[in-house]
């Protein structure tokens, strides 16, 4: 029995790889538009204007403090009956994009605010523009903070991404339902979608491992 699972369980590697490819395509985009939107944002927010501050603090405490699974049905199937047909990919993107900018956002903000203000009073008494003494002093600084972080909320939206398996989309999750129907074996077929995740998620956690020690390194903290 458990040969003949196995057997079915090869006949769906073309379906698997789709998924998956569906998965990392997915992932991809969201977490570039979500980076670039996070990262203006999070420059945004900590610009001096109190409303457009408040503003996007109120958004991002929104999403992140409301489940991703209802905040994509509300995409995809709220958004229709407003006038705005949208397919599954494009929800899908749209929601993990708006997703991955909210917690950047609050990611690059802490960066933002660690750097000391000495440093930002030195560079105005310098002659620097807001945007001079953003991208010159306050951002390079604020890298090594963002960084780590950054990275391990790849992971997560990573992971996320299995939620968009509930509209529909074909990803590796959705392909783990198929696929369970034809093969009664749910551990099995589950244990290897995981795995599929972690394969993908793996070398991000490596780098995210690597970004903090060489980050402690550089603050001197003693390596117990």
């Amino acid at each position: 029995m458990i040969w003949q699972q196995l057997q079915s369980l090869v006949g769906s590697y073309p379906l698997a790889v789709r998924g998956l490819g569906m998965t990392v395509m997915l992932s991809l985009i969201s977490l570039v538009l979500g980076t670039l939107l996070g990262f203006g944002l999070g420059v945004l927010r900590t610009g001096g204007n109190r409303l457009i501050s408040t503003a996007i603090g109120t958004w991002v405490d929104l999403i992140r403090g409301t489940p991703f699974l209802v905040q994509i049905f509300l995409i995809f199937f709220i958004l229709p009956e407003l006038g705005v047909e949208l397919d599954a990919f494009t929800a899908g993107i749209i929601a993990l994009t708006n997703l991955a900018a909210c917690f950047i956002c609050e990611i690059v903000v802490a960066g933002i605010r660690s750097v000391p203000t000495g440093q930002v009073e030195a560079a105005l008494a310098s002659g620097l523009s807001r945007w001079q003494r953003m991208r010159q002093v306050v951002l390079p600084q604020a890298m090594r903070i963002v960084l780590p972080p950054l990275v391990g909320q790849y992971v997560l939206l990573i992971k996320d991404s299995s939620v968009v398996s509930a509209i529909g989309l074909t990803d590796l999750t959705r392909v783990g339902w198929l696929v369970v129907q034809r093969v009664p074996n749910g551990l099995l077929v589950f244990f290897l979608v995981g795995l599929g995740y972690f394969i993908v998620c793996y070398p991000l956690i490596m780098l995210a491992r690597r970004l903090e020690r060489r980050m402690g390194a550089a603050h001197g903290e003693v390596q117990l």
